[in-house]
């Protein structure tokens, strides 16, 4: 990274300041690639171009625009905008071998004071939509405001009140201001990270952002849309014209000619059609199908390869989500005896053919995960809030999952340790078996259930609920389809759900959004409605944080705090991917730690998908 010593540009500053100018971001000024990488490390860079990936999807789609809260986004509709920062295809990390860092793709290079009161980036003069059209600072411009007139209300009322204002300065030259007395994180990054949308486009059209329609407005990125059928399938092919294939960045990426994704109505005949070649890649998240259904004729005879891939990203923090926005689970006692009600070991034995292992943390197996009590710099940490910290919280162990026993359904410690919970929670038992508060109300609980997901999720769940019912609760599945699904998970019409939050290996404005009590209410990042005040004050802390270390601390004490709050019944992880893929895909041998990067840096080998078609595995 280049300093150069210059004047202050902010017009509210007086003294000179160090500006700092770079081909790339990351807050604290480190970048492993420098300004004349030729590629990243992972990627091939003389991986061939051409063929086709197909992939499949999971219930209806009826919109190509994913940034509106109205109607189905169609899979990888993203995937024809750029941003001034890049990222990878597919919306993964790029590059995928570090975390916190970002480098330009629009942007040539971009430019910040020391303080981070602004940033400027210079554009690339060559960038273009797919339309021919250049990408322009007035585009960029465009796209920012855009999202906080028609955006997510969460997305436009956090970044309005970071953001105050953008600046073109010329064609290709944009400015962004930063609001005076707030932490410096996530706001060049998030700047960095707007699609480039074409102003153009919206004006001639009349489109808005916050409207289902099928029409994709055009994107500057390598891929486009080449043809829908709704319900069934997308297809994007390679833009033969893209402005950016000979970038760094690119080397070595997106290679496919086109990506394909089929539409079915459910994981038994999306699976049943990957037998039959109807699309070639498949990231299996079905534990049962992946120990005992992948040994059909064509992955005996070789033409199907079944691989576990490492991930060495955290996992996805899935699991049982509570609604916190209803009464009845607002006392905690009511969801630890529910918690109590899910069985891990039998889970996983019984229906999970023993592949997985119990998730507990939200940065799980990563230096940043919480463990046994408090202490060193996290202690002191928790110390210097006060008093919003409960004092068990300085005290007790890190929560853990309950453990139970793998022979039997129903642990019977466990349910004795939930029917005492739910007494002291003022739900007691009447004479039907049934619970109920002291005004007879019963003790009824709905699980909102996507009809079209995997089977083994929904067995996991009928037994959950089984568990539920022999406590006194009147536990109800609704199982519904993937539009209803959709639109009840959107308006929160869920008593429980299954659902994920976001792991995380470092602070930024997103985990107020994610956890904190900001837009608690609406936003879709925060399915279960947590609003704590305990959190909004680590989440503070940790975006305050002047050091790496004390930034450690901060988030080691979100993980502890995220566990306490018990929002959510941690399920199960896996620190490898599952794929399997008709033996036509290559990629590198050294795998990056953040990305499994199928659509990103894999490539295809045109001599054995002509070996496929041969043979009649492949059509």
């Amino acid at each position: 990274m280049l300093l150069i010593a210059g004047q202050g540009r902010a017009q509210d500053q007086e003294e000179s300041q160090k500006i700092i100018k770079s081909h790339g971001y990351s807050f604290y000024g480190d970048l492993k690639y420098p300004e004349d990488y030729s590629h990243f490390d992972y990627v091939n860079p003389d991986a061939p171009k051409g063929g086709e990936i197909s992939l499949s999807a999971l219930g209806t789609f009826d919109s190509m625009n994913p940034y509106s809260r109205k109607g189905r986004g169609g899979a990888l509709s993203t995937i024809m905008y750029e941003s001034l920062l890049g990222e990878g295809t597919g919306g993964e990390l790029a590059p995928s071998d570090v975390y916190g860092e970002e480098y330009c793709l629009l942007c040539e290079s971009l430019e910040y004071p020391e303080s981070k009161d602004w940033v400027i980036f210079h554009m690339r003069k060559d960038a273009k939509f797919s339309t021919g059209d250049p990408v322009t600072a007035h585009d960029i411009a465009f796209s920012h405001n855009l999202l906080l007139d028609q955006g997510l209300q969460s997305y436009a009322e956090a970044v309005r009140k970071r953001i105050p204002k953008v600046e073109v300065i010329d064609d290709h030259t944009i400015k962004f201001h930063f609001t005076p007395g707030i932490s410096r994180r996530s706001l060049i990054d998030q700047v960095g990270s707007v699609p480039a949308w074409s102003k153009k486009w919206y004006e001639e059209t009349g489109a808005r952002l916050d409207e289902s329609r099928l029409t994709a407005s055009p994107g500057s990125g390598p891929y486009m849309v080449d043809s829908i059928d709704v319900n069934r399938r997308i297809v994007y092919k390679r833009n033969p014209d893209y402005w950016g294939k000979d970038l760094p960045f690119n080397v070595g990426r997106n290679n496919f000619d086109r990506i394909r994704v089929e539409y079915f109505g459910d994981e038994n005949s999306a699976f049943e059609a990957f037998k039959a070649g109807e699309y070639t890649f498949r990231v299996e998240g079905n534990s049962k199908q992946w120990a005992s259904a992948y040994d059909f004729p064509k992955v005996q005879q070789g033409y199907v390869v079944k691989e576990e891939v490492p991930d060495g990203s955290p996992p996805t923090p899935g699991g049982i989500v509570f609604n916190l926005g209803r009464d009845v689970l607002q006392d905690k006692r009511v969801r630890q005896a529910v918690a109590l009600g899910f069985n891990f070991e039998w889970t996983n034995e019984s229906l999970q053919y023993g592949l997985f292992k119990p998730r507990a943390s939200f940065t799980q197996d990563t230096p940043l995960m919480a463990q046994g009590v408090p202490e060193g710099a996290e202690l002191e940490f928790l110390k210097s809030l006060g008093d919003v910290v409960p004092p068990e919280l300085l005290s007790e162990e890190a929560v853990m999952p309950h453990g139970s026993d793998a022979s039997r359904l129903l642990d019977r410690r466990n349910a004795r340790r939930a029917m005492k919970l739910l007494d002291e929670a003022g739900w007691q038992v009447g004479d039907d078996g049934m619970r109920r508060d002291e005004r007879g109300v019963p003790l009824r609980l709905t699980f909102l259930l996507n009809s079209s997901g995997s089977a083994t999720l929904s067995a996991v769940v009928e037994n959950f609920m089984l568990n539920l019912r022999a406590m006194g609760i009147d536990a109800v599945l609704e199982k519904v389809d993937a539009s209803q699904y959709t639109a009840r998970e959107r308006d929160r019409d869920y008593d429980m759900v299954y659902d994920s939050y976001a792991s995380f290996l470092g602070t930024g404005t997103g985990l107020a959004q994610r956890y904190g009590s900001e837009a608690a209410e609406f936003s879709l990042f925060n399915p279960a409605g947590l609003a704590s005040p305990l959190v909004d004050a680590i989440i503070e802390a940790s975006l305050n944080a002047p050091d790496a270390e004390l930034e450690h601390a901060t988030l080691k004490a979100l993980d502890r705090a995220l566990r306490y709050e018990f929002f959510m019944i941690p399920t199960w992880y896996t620190d490898s991917y599952w794929v399997a893929y008709y033996d036509q895909y290559e990629h590198p041998d050294a795998q990056p730690a953040y990305a499994l990067g199928q659509l990103d840096f894999w490539w295809y080998n045109a001599d054995k998908a002509a070996d496929l078609r041969a043979a009649g595995a492949l059509r």
